[in-house]
């Protein structure tokens, strides 16, 4: 193998490695937003309600999501998965289908 060929397979494989932080958290620091959780089970209850930005404010307040993901019809969505994250999906009535975390 050459060189550059070798290279390559190094910069490739340096490409995977991940870091890890271990570290215990002092009380009040900002939590690890892959480490942050949602609980969409206890907002189940607005499925069916109207959407709005009202709604959207009370759903993540409750959920202890970071961020909000609106979901309208018929449009794609990444498939990354991300515990912070709320997902709401509405219709083209603006009624909220469904809601779960991801």
């Amino acid at each position: 193998m050459n060189k550059y060929a070798a290279a390559l397979v190094l910069m490739s494989v340096s490409g995977c490695a991940t870091a890890s932080n271990n570290a215990p958290r002092a009380s009040g620091e900002a939590k690890d937003p892959v480490l942050a959780g949602c609980d969409a089970t206890k907002l189940q209850y607005a499925v069916g309600q109207k959407s709005s930005a009202a709604v959207g404010a009370q759903l993540i307040q409750e959920s202890g999501a970071r961020t909000l993901r609106w979901m309208p019809p018929r449009t794609a969505a990444t498939m990354d998965f991300r515990s912070d994250r709320l997902n709401v999906a509405y219709n083209d009535a603006m009624v909220i289908t469904s809601i779960d975390c991801g």
